[in-house]
């Protein structure tokens, strides 16, 4: 996006970030109150030491004269200063704890909201996103914001009401002097603008640094042990050192830029002030020595909110950088669920009409011209070499990637024509990449919406069905027993087994098994064989094979190349014709010969 764009774009930005803070306007405005407060007690004490100079050239201070009261100018300075500083400190607790209050309130709907529109986005998003930069959006952009949320917003609304308050002291005091010292204004501001921009240009480059880092620290942790097992421990180091060398780059770029900007603003300041204080000495006019005292005082408070400003606007647009990363994320396009049509429980029957597709971005189509029918409660099978479509044509039953052309039915319903999640309720899905949480071995197998309705004896039957309960028996805990992140403390069969148990416990009328006992060796495959038998009937099944022994009983196998059906029928049939089949069957039969008892009976 250029440059000039997101300049224009950056006031929006802020803005709707602050939208966030409606929710919360009562306590925002009462901390707007404590920062008010706090900010008037600057020129009031300028106002005290014009009091206090007066006093010492024997004035009498007629402060509270209109009031009716005579107290001594003994008494009265000091007791002020003293109830200056009381309302100083409210005014600074209100300001701070309740902007604090708001901006955690903020940060935390900011959070919810990124990831509620993570969860609903669709697969194509994942395929062109890395993990890496997806979860610093998540935690190291919103600090940022935070940053911007919390004390940028604090210091500018402090610092800003100070700058305010003192500036419209000096005009009431003596205007003329004081439009000497505002002719530095739009000097400063044109060196805060063009930081700005170099600001958020660092700021951006930081933050897709972070993700680099983040992403070399998540690979190299899920993939420890590929790391380990092919020396890849000092190739690894040197792309961390990399990315983080970078990220140091990014960031002392920042630095210098706020570091030399600080200084800058000093010098104008100090120039106008030098200019101030000329002007007071040649041009002192009827003023008292005590009114020009609290003139000099006040216009001498300046130079520090001013700075304080101008180095909170690092702050503030790395806010608005990541600000606007993060709306990118809220913003994106959630995955189309237009459909309407809902239902119990469908029969199952499955037909795909001339179905095409083609992923993003991919200039030739995955799969081409697919019909078959799968009638209710039977069994298909997918075979093929590897890239042939299959997993492919299995993610579109689920709605993982929408079909581009054709047509796909249950039950007489097109697929579209189901609302996202009733759909899914409707299949249940093994696959080869088990993904297990870190949680116990019940909620991982009664995982999302099963959690609401199985129960512990539920739980246990599903697992008995799938052949766990033999290894969740001897755990620590049974089946209340954590499984480590993505399931490291059990084995791959183990693993596969769980997955079985959750789709058995989902009891959906649908099953698309993906490679489903891959991970299992021979005798737990032996195992589980009638388990996955007796959870078939009645059930439409969709199964995704390399080994053709597993699949010789389905009702009909699809045989895929390059994305289109070249063959199809039985095991029989498929042999007797002696073509592309039957080639792969003699191949796995020369390379496996003790081939496995096939899973279906």
């Amino acid at each position: 996006m250029p440059e000039q764009s997101l300049n224009r774009g950056s006031l929006q930005i802020y803005l709707r970030l602050l939208t966030y803070v409606k929710p919360y306007a009562g306590n925002f405005a009462l901390s707007l109150v404590g920062l008010a407060i706090f900010a008037l007690s600057q020129p009031a004490f300028a106002k005290l030491l014009e009091y206090f100079v007066q006093s010492l050239e024997g004035s009498q201070v007629s402060l509270l004269q209109g009031w009716g009261l005579d107290i001594s100018s003994l008494v009265l300075i000091p007791g002020i200063m003293v109830f200056i500083s009381v309302v100083r400190g409210i005014g600074s607790y209100l300001g701070s704890f309740y902007i604090d209050k708001v901006s955690s309130s903020v940060i935390h709907d900011l959070r919810v909201a990124m990831f509620d529109s993570l969860i609903t986005l669709p697969n194509a998003y994942f395929d062109n996103n890395n993990s890496g930069h997806l979860i610093a959006r998540l935690t190291y952009n919103v600090t940022q914001v935070t940053s911007a949320a919390t004390s940028a917003i604090k210091i500018v609304v402090r610092e800003g009401l100070t700058v305010i308050f003192l500036l419209s002291f000096l005009f009431y005091t003596n205007w003329k002097m004081t439009l000497i010292f505002i002719a530095a204004l739009p000097v400063i501001a044109l060196v805060v603008s063009y930081a700005s921009n170099r600001f958020r240009r660092f700021s951006r480059k930081i933050q897709h640094s972070i993700g680099d880092l983040t992403q070399v620290t998540s690979e190299t942790i899920n993939g420890y042990r590929e790391v380990r097992g092919f020396g890849g421990e000092d190739y690894e180091s040197k792309r961390f050192e990399s990315a983080s060398a970078t990220n140091v780059r990014q960031s002392l770029r920042l630095y210098k830029a706020s570091a030399i900007q600080t200084p800058v603003l000093q010098f104008i300041i100090s120039i106008a002030l030098a200019l101030l204080l000329f002007m007071v000495l040649w041009a002192k006019g009827d003023a008292t020595t005590a009114a020009l005292v609290g003139y000099v005082t006040a216009a001498a408070l300046l130079p520090k909110p001013i700075r304080q400003l101008s180095e909170v606007n690092a702050s503030i647009q790395k806010g608005i950088a990541a600000a606007e990363s993060i709306f990118a994320m809220v913003d994106e396009v959630p995955e189309a669920n237009t459909g309407l049509y809902t239902c119990d429980r469908v029969k199952g029957r499955i037909e795909f009409k001339n179905v095409c597709f083609t992923y993003p971005g991919s200039s030739s189509p995955a799969l081409k011209d697919i019909c078959f029918t799968v009638e209710a409660g039977k069994t298909y099978a997918l075979v093929g070499r590897s890239g042939s479509g299959k997993s492919t044509l299995a993610s579109l039953i689920p709605r993982f990637y929408n079909h581009t052309e054709g047509d796909i039915l249950i039950d007489g319903t097109p697929l579209n024509d189901f609302e996202l999640k009733n759909l899914r309720s409707q299949t249940a899905l093994v696959s080869q990449n088990i993904t297990l949480f870190n949680d116990t071995v019940a909620r991982n197998i009664a995982y999302g919406a099963l959690s609401e309705t199985a129960s512990d004896v539920d739980i246990r039957r599903a697992a008995e069905a799938a052949h766990a309960m033999e290894f969740i028996k001897g755990m620590t805990n049974g089946i209340h027993t954590m499984v480590g992140e993505d399931g490291v403390l059990l084995s791959g069969g183990q693993r596969q087994r769980l997955a079985i148990a959750r789709a058995m416990l989902k009891d959906a009328p649908i099953l698309i098994l993906d490679e489903a006992t891959s991970a299992l060796d021979t005798e737990s495959e032996r195992h589980i064989q009638a388990a996955l038998n007796e959870v078939m009937k009645g059930r439409t099944t969709l199964v995704i094979a390399h080994r053709l022994s597993t699949i010789e009983n389905a009702d009909c196998i699809l045989v895929l190349e390059q994305g289109q059906i070249i063959e199809r029928g039985t095991h029989r049939e498929l042999l007797a014709n002696g073509q592309h089949y039957a080639k792969l069957h003699k191949m796995q039969f020369h390379d496996e010969p003790g081939a496995l008892t096939p899973i279906f009976a």
